[in-house]
């Protein structure tokens, strides 16, 4: 099976974007401005870089060199404001091995002002640069997150499970497929560990479940009294252990064969486990930053978030949320549950979707420009803010 990409190097981009990066939250506002004045130029906004502990200021560093090497961004400006604790130029230096990169540091400039003047100058340059023909590539090529979220009954009975035969068939053709939301296993962790490659990678599951649950005890609260969210439980789903249930379903049943730290890049093809939180902000910017190209993103009551650099494909199947939200849904697998689809139509349908958009078509969020001119990306980290 084949896809119409944009051939970089070693890797195959579905979209065309030149990235505009922040290094730390503080110049948010300089980004936005440089990219909103150049067509084809996409900021990617967070909050983070400065005023961190040290394990924490290596994880930004991770993610914000992986989202600029995902294969959907063809060049990189960073914008620093030229005194953040994130090193700016470890950041380049990552890059520029890989594609073209350029920093400009607001301080040394002067100020917004020739800031913006000089970062519009770089990324025009770029964007004319920037390949314009799409190429045939092998499905091969794909690195696909999986995530779900405003999840109800309906999830587990449908669209999990169709985006769960849909991973399946990315890997079998010799995709790569990440997934995670650590909080989602709890209930479930005995069920997924089965299907990890190795007992090492079993025990790093069952260690980071532990660590996420630790941590809200450290609080002096239980998971289980923030989940499933007040949302969930209006949509049907009781308890944690029947929508993390509901919510594995999603990764397929193949062998997981990795278990990654947030925002790491997998090493070979296969199905992944990433440790995230199961917030849409974090997640998305999670995936984004390990390669993935196109995110599966299954929905019971309705979601709208999309992520500015990757297209985030919403699949329901609650008929309900197909209709009333349909601005929002790409696919709707609703007819499982009323009988005329079965679950393995409904999966070969969303890999066929996978190919189309990562051939080019638009989904929802990106025809809405959903995550283009907002702060709607964050980086999950673990420590205070200083």
């Amino acid at each position: 099976m084949q896809f119409k990409g944009f051939a970089r190097g070693s890797a195959v981009g579905v979209r065309n974007h030149v990235a505009v990066i922040p290094t730390v939250g503080c110049v948010n506002e300089v980004a936005l401005r440089i990219a909103g004045n150049v067509h084809g130029v996409t900021p990617m906004l967070h909050h983070q870089g400065c005023a961190q502990l040290g394990p924490d200021l290596k994880t930004v560093t991770r993610v914000l060199s992986g989202i600029a090497l995902n294969a959907n961004v063809s060049a990189v400006l960073l914008v620093s404001l030229g005194c953040e604790s994130v090193n700016a130029e470890d950041i380049l230096e990552a890059i520029k091995e890989r594609k073209p990169a350029a920093l400009i540091r607001v301080q040394e400039v002067g100020g917004i002002t020739p800031a913006v003047t000089e970062g519009i100058a770089v990324v025009q340059r770029m964007a004319l640069a920037a390949a314009t023909n799409r190429e045939d590539a092998s499905i091969e090529e794909l690195v696909v997150g999986v995530k779900c979220g405003a999840s109800d009954t309906t999830s587990g009975l449908a669209s999990n499970v169709a985006v769960g035969h849909a991973v399946d068939g990315i890997v079998d053709l010799g995709g790569t497929v990440v997934f995670g939301e650590t909080t989602e296993l709890m209930g479930a962790e005995a069920v997924i560990v089965r299907r990890a490659a190795t007992p090492e990678i079993a025990e790093t599951i069952l260690t980071r479940v532990r660590e996420m649950e630790e941590r809200a005890r450290s609080m002096g609260v239980d998971m289980r009294g923030s989940q499933p969210s007040a949302g969930n439980i209006r949509g049907g789903l009781s308890t944690i252990e029947e929508k993390s249930l509901g919510a594995v379903v999603k990764s397929g049943t193949r062998p997981i064969v990795g278990a990654l730290e947030y925002g790491e890049a997998p090493t070979g093809k296969g199905l992944y486990f990433m440790d995230s939180p199961g917030r849409e902000l974090e997640f998305l910017t999670g995936l984004a930053a390990t390669g993935c190209q196109v995110i599966l993103f299954s929905t019971g009551l309705g979601a709208v978030q999309g992520f500015s650099l990757v297209p985030v494909i919403k699949v329901t199947g609650n008929e309900n949320t197909a209709c009333h939200l349909a601005e929002h849904i790409d696919v709707d697998v609703s007819g499982i549950l009323r009988g005329e689809e079965e679950l393995e139509q409904a999966g070969e349908r969303l890999l066929r979707e996978i190919v189309r958009v990562a051939s080019g078509a638009e989904v929802k969020a990106e025809q809405l420009a959903y995550d283009v001119r907002a702060v709607n990306s964050s980086i999950y980290v673990k420590g205070p803010v200083l």
